[in-house]
């Protein structure tokens, strides 16, 4: 990996992340780098192009979480540092990458880069899903009571985490297909994903 690219990422970008909510805040960047790395390894790839499209792909939350992949790419097109690294040809192709990420996104990635990002940002975990939504609540939703917020993070786990939620999963045989077939088996028992839910609301509470 190129030692000046890692060290302007380091100094310059990952910084970004601390203004983000807590569900996206460096230690969400960090893990996204080093999945898409070992993701990477099964690839004929190049790898600073996988650490900087994983590296960016969360940029743009700083104008909002709506349209936040699109601002991700626009980020990467205007930072003119990465022109020392990188042609504009794939300063192109990584920003469609962060473009195509977003697991709403109805079209399947345009490269084996955006398929990369998008299955390392995935995380299929759950513990870190339910905790991530019910972080987001507290977030974006302060003055909702603590029925309403529960109310709110199964909703947003059934809309998006069912087995007929948006979510989209690009490399066949992950380990995050493996725990998405897990979540959505505990999803079948309203009452225990109900009872994970509150635990995981409490603990955040104490915070």
């Amino acid at each position: 990996m190129n030692a000046q690219l890692k060290q302007y990422i380091e100094e310059m970008i990952l910084p970004l992340y601390d203004a983000h909510d807590l569900a996206h805040q460096r230690n969400h960047a960090d893990k996204v780098i080093r999945d898409s790395a070992i993701l990477a390894k099964d690839y004929d790839i190049n790898e600073d192009m996988v650490y900087a499209i994983a590296a960016y792909h969360d940029t743009g939350l700083c104008e909002g979480r709506k349209t936040h992949h699109l601002v991700s790419g626009r980020i990467i097109r205007e930072d003119q540092r990465l022109r020392e690294w990188f042609t504009e040809e794939q300063i192109e192709t990584m920003a469609q990458a962060v473009e195509d990420h977003r697991a709403s996104a109805e079209n399947e990635p345009r490269s084996i880069y955006g398929r990369i990002v998008a299955e390392a940002d995935r995380d299929i975990n759950v513990d870190t899903i339910l905790r991530r939504t019910v972080q987001y609540g507290f977030a974006h939703y302060p003055e909702l009571t603590p029925e309403a917020h529960i109310q709110r993070a199964l909703d947003h786990l059934d809309e998006k985490y069912s087995s007929h939620g948006y979510l989209k999963l690009w490399i066949p045989g992950s380990q995050n297909e493996r725990n998405l077939h897990e979540l959505w088996k505990i999803m079948e028992d309203p009452s225990r994903i109900r009872a994970l839910v509150e635990r995981i609301y409490k603990e955040e509470a104490q915070q």
